[in-house]
């Protein structure tokens, strides 16, 4: 099986844009252009978080799609290329995997926008495509909230690549994602599909979104991924409010409903999945 080769629990790194944020990446500014304009900054964070014992790392290329990157000079393949490119240093002689980091086209679907689906397709195939030409191992679609979308881009990977899929949507605490879509739903679809793994990222702190995720432990026997905030970030000083500690602690309830996959999300640094992986090892479970 596709995670056989990990132990009990697979760890997934943390924030990206936000740690950007701290190396210079300036609001409005493209992340995914850094991949071309400062590799070494990406490369050095991507590194930390495996030093920090992250066995999967994300691309920075969730916006890299064909609508992502108009008018940025730079084509889809040149951008992930140099994503993978620069992750696959990072990961050096070490174990750790490169899972290509699929977001949101950002705009609409049919009905409520004018995306037609086999045009998101054909988007989201281009970055499939690029990514396992480029080597990565994983394609890592995340942050969705339509469901549609989500179809979409699960179809674009397994239809034109052999990379694993690995589907997270966000949701809020009442179990719905911002155009309206339940857990329920969006499991039973991405494993019709052909997903290999399925779960939540984004949202909200960990303490905030474990009844959300009970839902989705219920309703799928595929690998469960979570990949939570930390917190919200001070309206002044822009930190995020739950720290490495606390993210952990707050974490340890996932263990009773079978999650897989653990890493963090917006706010998140390479403490927090340093913690988490000394957190769970206390609890016996580590790999």
């Amino acid at each position: 099986m596709l995670f056989d080769s990990y132990g009990k629990y697979v760890f997934y790194d943390g924030a990206l844009g936000t740690m950007l944020q701290e190396r210079g990446l300036r609001i409005g500014e493209k992340p995914d252009l850094m991949n071309i304009t400062a590799p070494d900054i990406v490369e050095d964070i991507h590194r930390l978080y495996v030093e920090a014992g992250s066995d999967i790392i994300c691309t920075n290329t969730f916006g890299s799609g064909a609508v992502g990157l108009r008018g940025t000079g730079y084509t889809v393949e040149e951008v992930i290329t140099a994503a993978v490119q620069i992750a696959k240093r990072a990961c050096g002689d070490t174990a750790a995997k490169v899972a290509l980091d699929i977001g949101p086209i950002g705009e609409l679907l049919e009905p409520v926008g004018e995306l037609e689906i086999n045009e998101a397709i054909e988007v989201f195939a281009q970055q499939a495509i690029a990514g396992e030409k480029a080597g990565a191992d994983f394609a890592a679609i995340e942050t969705m909230s339509d469901l549609g979308e989500m179809e979409a881009a699960i179809k674009a990977v397994t239809e034109n690549t052999r990379l694993p899929v690995l589907a997270t949507m966000t949701f809020n605490k009442a179990g719905y994602t911002f155009m309206g879509c339940t857990p329920e739903s969006f499991t039973q679809k991405a494993a019709d599909l052909g997903a290999s793994a399925v779960g939540i990222n984004c949202s909200l702190e960990p303490a905030e979104m474990l009844e959300v995720t009970k839902r989705i432990a219920k309703t799928t026997n595929l690998p469960l991924i979570v990949k939570l905030n930390a917190g919200l970030p001070d309206g002044i000083t822009g930190r995020y409010s739950v720290s490495p500690a606390d993210f952990a602690q707050q974490m340890k309830p996932y263990a009773e409903i079978g999650v897989r996959i653990i890493g963090g999300c917006c706010g998140t640094t390479p403490e927090h999945i340093r913690e988490l992986k000394t957190t769970f090892s206390f609890l016996g479970v580590e790999n």
